[in-house]
């Protein structure tokens, strides 16, 4: 603020302080010009500290709907935008999603054996393991899959009686 006045000059602060102030916009003060009014808020704005002056500079970005990153929209909705922006947002992240984890929700008590062994199938895991995650359930049997990948293993588990789901 401090170097906007600095910048504009001392001849156009005078002419601001002939300006008489508007009501909505008055701090208070009756009296007090537009020069006045400046000054103390230059003098109030000086006297923050480091972590004060950056909260504020971020207020002031977000009050005036601005935005390091571009134009505001992420954080602050104005009401033109309706949320529009936030169900692309949405839909976009949906669509870019390349990585699915199989969770096992729950499985017939009949096909217990089934799933155990087809969860030693496509995992790692020694029979003790396999049975104590599969009684976990509902627990993610497998992450960080492929569609294809995640969709195959769905697949066999829902064969043998499983509920499946991929997140």
């Amino acid at each position: 603020m401090l170097a906007v006045a600095t910048r504009a000059g001392r001849r156009s602060l005078r002419r601001l302080s002939l300006l008489p102030l508007s009501s909505s916009h008055s701090s208070g003060l009756a009296g007090e010009t537009r020069t006045q009014k400046l000054e103390r808020i230059a003098d109030e704005l000086l006297d923050l500290n480091k972590l004060e002056r950056y909260d504020y500079s971020i207020l002031f970005r977000l009050k005036l709907g601005l935005n390091r990153w571009g134009p505001a929209g992420g954080g602050v909705q104005t009401p033109s935008s309706g949320g529009a922006g936030t169900e692309k947002g949405a839909a976009a992240a949906v669509a870019e999603k390349t990585t699915f984890d199989v969770k096992l929700e729950k499985f017939d008590a009949a096909a217990k054996i089934k799933v155990i062994k087809e969860v030693r199938g496509f995992t790692d895991l020694g029979l003790k393991e396999a049975k104590e995650l599969v009684e976990k359930a509902p627990v993610v049997v497998k992450k960080q899959l492929t569609k294809e990948e995640a969709e195959k293993i769905a697949a066999k588990l829902k064969e043998i009686g499983a509920t499946v789901v991929l997140e």
